[in-house]
């Protein structure tokens, strides 16, 4: 039996690996097009590779993926993040997991994981063939037909894992297998403020902000942190990832507006200014902060509604009070566009998930075909869950159906 995996990122080693560990005997070939493998996994947690999140619960896993959650559901039933962990564990890879629940190798090098995927291929004798370009996939009578480089090869299976593409001819060779193609759009970006005075916060995290796009319901919470472009941090990326569509709609020019306090209820924001005034009231209201925001921060603040941070909490006059509290509560920012980290790029869309089944990975189109990672309609917010996608739909992909 011969299977050709196309793709090597971290779903087609995957894929690769699981099909040559439950089939032996198989000759099976790992195709990129590109002149090196594991790129994105390179340059991913910013070097260290998240590999997974501690979430070990199916259904509160599946509610990290924006596109594709009630669908993973079947296929973490198969391999979840507890097998992620024993895998690499089994292979000398141990994982830690920090505060935010984002796992990586104790090594914090994301070429530990790249060392790792390439010692199994090796050992089991895959075939990676690197600068190899995928033009023409056909069903044959008896498997399928590949031309890449102007050479035809014949293979009895194929697995797709090809990863996400920014435009919808990239699929084009799979919709001419009669496959749905989802419109590709960007996920997991940042925003960019072109006419907001950002560069001189640059670098400030709000530990616990929550942030709103103006005319819409889309609203997340989580650590932001202000860049020279505009904004950035998880609570940014997992509004682009759960309104990557809405956004797109919006042609990335749209009002987001940032609690600073991270907290839901106006009333709780005025009894923490009420407290801060009877126990510190004869303070400078720049060295008495009662918010969890950096000092930087809270002077910026200050000085956006025009309080000067030598006035004393008690002298603090009610209108200036409440244009504060609104500022805090209700900050608002012109979103001009975004900035996508070409390495690390998420595309929501691709192969519609009506056409696979998600307990096999194979196509309902095309028997003997599979799917794997990016290239199907899934994407999962940060934190590692992008990955935990890859390995589960490789893992099941290269199982070719077995059960």
């Amino acid at each position: 039996m011969k299977i050709a995996v196309i793709g090597g990122g971290a779903a087609g080693f995957f894929a690769a690996i699981s099909c040559k560990n439950h089939f032996p005997e198989a000759q099976v070939l790992l195709l990129e097009k590109s002149q090196k493998t594991l790129a994105k996994v390179k340059v991913s947690g910013g070097g260290r590779c998240n590999v997974t999140h501690a979430c070990f619960n199916i259904s509160e896993l599946s509610g990290f993926y924006p596109r594709g959650g009630k669908h993973l559901k079947k296929s973490f039933g198969i391999f979840n993040t507890n097998h992620t962990v024993e895998w690499f564990t089994k292979r000398g890879v141990t994982l830690k997991t920090e505060a935010d629940n984002r796992m990586f190798p104790t090594t914090d090098d994301s070429q530990t994981i790249i060392d790792c995927l390439i010692r199994e291929t090796q050992k089991l004798n895959i075939e990676i063939k690197i600068g190899f370009g995928v033009s023409e996939l056909k069903k044959e009578e008896s498997g399928f037909s590949l031309i890449a480089n102007d050479e035809k090869e014949l293979f009895d299976h194929v697995i797709i894992a090809t990863g996400g593409n920014p435009k919808l001819s990239g699929f084009d060779w799979l919709a001419a297998l009669n496959h749905e193609i989802v419109d590709p759009v960007p996920s997991l970006f940042t925003f960019n403020m072109p006419t907001e005075n950002t560069a001189e916060l640059m670098g400030v995290v709000a530990p616990n902000a929550i942030v709103r796009v103006q005319g819409t319901n889309l609203q997340t919470q989580g650590a932001l942190m202000i860049t020279h472009w505009g904004m950035s941090g998880p609570a940014v990326l997992k509004c682009s990832a759960w309104g990557a569509r809405i956004l797109h709609d919006l042609n990335y020019k749209f009002t987001a507006t940032v609690n600073w306090t991270g907290l839901t209820n106006e009333e709780i924001i005025r009894e923490k200014f009420a407290e801060t005034k009877n126990k510190h009231g004869k303070k400078k209201i720049s060295n008495e902060n009662p918010f969890d925001i950096t000092a930087r921060m809270w002077e910026s603040l200050l000085a956006k509604v025009e309080i000067k941070p030598d006035l004393i909490w008690n002298e603090l006059p009610k209108k200036e009070q409440n244009r504060l509290i609104n500022t805090l509560y209700n900050d608002a920012y012109k979103v001009e566009g975004k900035t996508t980290f070409k390495e690390e790029f998420v595309t929501c869309g691709g192969i519609s998930l009506n056409d696979v089944n998600m307990s096999t990975m194979e196509s309902r189109k095309c028997p003997g075909l599979f799917f794997a990672g990016e290239v199907l309609d899934i994407d999962g917010v940060t934190g590692g869950f992008n990955f935990q996608a890859a390995w589960t739909t490789g893992f099941i992909a290269g199982k070719l159906g077995k059960g």
